[in-house]
């Protein structure tokens, strides 16, 4: 029985030993194959994986405004969860830290009470909770381990506030706390230039964030900086991934951008907006001597709101320019020499017929017209006549001319989707004969704004052909790198004496006694030159009665410092009107707010002779010397003077002695819209101090110096 009993335990000893030794065998052998039979390819996975790279986004640059205001940036934003499942969150833990918590939480965001979050955070543990342990019939259990402790994201700032709340600060394993972290395109200004600013987006292909409008897409390459490369790298404990190539960070682009002009300029252009009922409006603002694009705004009224917001950018897609295009047409005629005398007079008449079709100044023509007054009045007839002078044997040969002007050079301004202009070519037909005359004054042809008022510019900038850009320096880290200068398309498009005589027939247009903006553009304050001009579309894009008006010109007239360009869609009223009228209000505000000339609180200069002097008797002042010090300053023999006015708690301010500048900004700053009349000092306001008003109410000033 015994020897029976030892053979049992031998047999079952010598199986447990053989599959000891089959596992074994199994063990060696499969670590042989591994490593001589497989060496290789064993080994070129491990190469694979500490060899494999991936990219490291490179930090995108910012957009600056001209005084390095930021317009867009980067900004890192955290989003807080807590995991309710980590094993170091006890009940009793949380309940002697949850008070703390809350009082902290309730201090930081007071939309809820410390109670009332002390509810919420045990209310939403113990739904997520029970949801996990006791899932819905059919479904499978799910733990949901990313509860938001905020519904929003939070700047750095707010995130290192909160990280040392109470229970907050204790290990992650012990609190569950974790975050996320988020990178976000931030424009600090909102919708101020926004449609010229851009966008960003993730691109589909890489899932990297690239430009996908205005400035961000074109200059996205400078902005995007260069990727690096992070490798994989084996440690003692495991394999981790290390840069190897740092990535270098995009330019910080310095753009044009003026903050202050941008305001006043979206500021008007929306106002006639709103006021005329137009579909969409766009407004160019330039310095003339550097072509440098101070402000640019594009707006379109949203049907569903009523309210008008950044639309398409109309500054650089095209158009059919209307009658602004003519003063392009007598440049062409003065340079080519069709025209040597302004004052010289044509026979025009009311009708003409040409290439069998009639051409009408109906009903303000005249049976002679100068080559000034075909401008001031805007005649169809003068102008066709002008250049079918010169070109009516060779049609083609008038786009020829504005080509060698550079007028189709592309601009580079950095605004995406630029086009250049479109003029037709033409033959010899009698439809391109017509088709001439209708190029000469403003239809037959698509110009973007931008394009038009480049010429203007060069107009008041004595022929010099100046490029417009949209931005002027690239830096790294605060250190300037390149500094892009002012360029041209061609050094001269026209001859000094003939934008002299181009100014003098785009003065007449506003101030002339049948100038087509005498009405509406004149201005005490700063003396405006432009033209109008009108086109006729219908819903599809074609001819029909709603019309697309322009004006372009620029300010002050006798040393023009800006250029400035408004077309506007479907307004209720006449191009010098609202166009026009859009361009003269932000001239005086920039005067108001000191952006031209000085401003004449204390001193007028005589028009009409301007070497006599006209002293103000009344101005503002803080107190008697502030008056003495003017009084001996100025020369001023006799005068009075207004104490400071009151400040006003609630309501509309008290600005009655200030200047117009100072009232400006006060009343601007407390939410109205200013219009003034007169010179010198505020003397009163259509609003009294500390009436009720609401936000964008109109409040007038009546000003005077003496």
């Amino acid at each position: 029985m015994k020897q029976n009993n030892k053979r049992h335990i031998l047999a079952r000893y010598a199986i447990v030993v053989g599959i000891m030794l089959v596992f074994s065998i199994t063990i060696v052998w499969n670590l042989f194959k591994t490593t001589a039979v497989h060496a290789g390819e064993w080994n070129a996975k491990a190469n694979s994986v500490l060899t494999s790279t991936s990219p490291i986004e490179p930090e995108r640059g910012k957009l600056l405004a001209d005084n390095g205001t930021v317009l867009a940036a980067n900004l890192q934003y955290y989003v807080l969860r807590i995991d309710w499942f980590t094993e170091g969150i006890k009940l009793d833990t949380l309940m002697k830290d949850i008070g703390p918590l809350c009082d902290s939480l309730a201090a930081f965001d007071n939309a809820m009470t410390a109670t009332q979050w002390k509810q919420k955070i045990l209310s939403d543990r113990k739904n997520i909770l029970d949801a996990a342990e006791h899932p819905a019939p059919g479904k499978k259990a799910r733990k949901n381990r990313a509860y938001k402790l905020f519904s929003y994201m939070l700047t750095h700032n707010e995130y290192e506030r909160v990280r040392q709340f109470p229970f907050l600060r204790r290990a992650k394993n012990k609190n569950g706390f974790y975050i996320e972290k988020h990178n976000r395109r931030i424009k600090p200004y909102g919708d101020m230039a926004a449609r010229s600013i851009g966008n960003v987006g993730e691109d589909s292909l890489s899932s990297s964030i690239h430009g996908r409008s205005g400035l961000e897409m074109a200059l996205d390459s400078l902005l995007y900086g260069k990727p690096g490369v992070a490798q994989s790298i084996q440690l003692t404990n495991g394999i981790v991934r290390a840069e190897s190539v740092p990535a270098v960070k995009g330019y910080d682009i310095t753009t044009t951008i003026n903050v202050q002009l941008q305001d006043i300029v979206e500021n008007e252009l929306n106002d006639m907006c709103i006021e005329t009922g137009a579909k969409w409006g766009t407004c160019v603002l330039m310095e003339v001597a550097t072509g440098e694009i101070k402000a640019i705004s594009n707006l379109e009224l949203n049907e569903e709101t009523g309210n008008y917001v950044e639309g398409r950018n109309h500054a650089v897609l095209g158009y059919e320019p209307g009658s602004v295009v003519k003063t392009i047409s007598m440049m062409v005629a003065l340079e080519d020499g069709i025209v040597t005398d302004i004052n010289a007079p044509i026979q025009t008449g009311s009708d003409w017929m040409y290439a069998g079709r009639n051409i009408s100044d109906r009903p303000h023509g005249a049976a002679t017209r100068t080559p000034r007054e075909i401008i001031e009045t805007s005649s169809n007839i003068g102008m066709a006549k002008l250049i079918v002078k010169d070109y009516g044997q060779n049609p083609g040969g008038f786009r020829q001319r504005l080509e060698q002007m550079g007028f189709f050079d592309p601009f580079n301004s950095g605004i995406a989707g630029e086009t250049p202009p479109n003029y037709p070519k033409l033959g010899n037909k009698n439809w391109d004969k017509l088709s001439l005359t209708r190029q000469a004054y403003g239809y037959a042809t698509t110009i973007p704004p931008l394009y038009t008022l480049a010429m203007y510019n060069a107009i008041a900038n004595d022929g010099k052909f100046v490029r417009p850009h949209l931005f002027k320096k690239l830096s790294r880290e605060g250190e300037p790198d390149s500094i892009i200068p002012v360029t041209y398309i061609r050094k001269q498009v026209c001859s000094p004496d003939n934008a002299r005589k181009l100014r003098t027939m785009l003065h007449d247009v506003v101030w002339g006694s049948h100038g087509t903006a005498r009405h509406w553009v004149q201005d005490d304050k700063v003396e405006i030159a432009g033209k109008t001009g009108t086109a006729y579309i219908n819903a599809k894009g074609q001819y029909g009665t709603q019309k697309r008006l322009a004006f372009c010109g620029f300010f002050p007239y006798e040393k023009p410092k800006y250029s400035c360009i408004v077309l506007m869609l479907g307004a209720d009223r006449g191009a010098g009107a609202c166009s026009g009228m859009v361009l003269k209000n932000i001239a005086r505000k920039m005067y108001a707010r000191g952006l031209l000339e000085a401003a004449p609180d204390y001193v007028t200069v005589d028009k009409n002779n301007k070497d006599v002097k006209n002293y103000a008797t009344l101005f503002a002042s803080m107190n008697d010397h502030t008056a003495n010090v003017i009084n001996q300053g100025l020369g001023l023999e006799s005068s009075h003077h207004y104490a400071r006015p009151s400040k006003v708690d609630k309501g509309v301010p008290e600005v009655i002695g200030l200047n117009i500048r100072e009232a400006i900004r006060v009343l601007e700053d407390a939410g109205l819209t200013v219009s003034f009349t007169g010179s010198g000092m505020v003397t009163s306001q259509s609003l009294a101090a500390g009436s009720a008003f609401t936000r964008g109410q109109r409040i007038y000033l009546k000003l005077r110096n003496s």
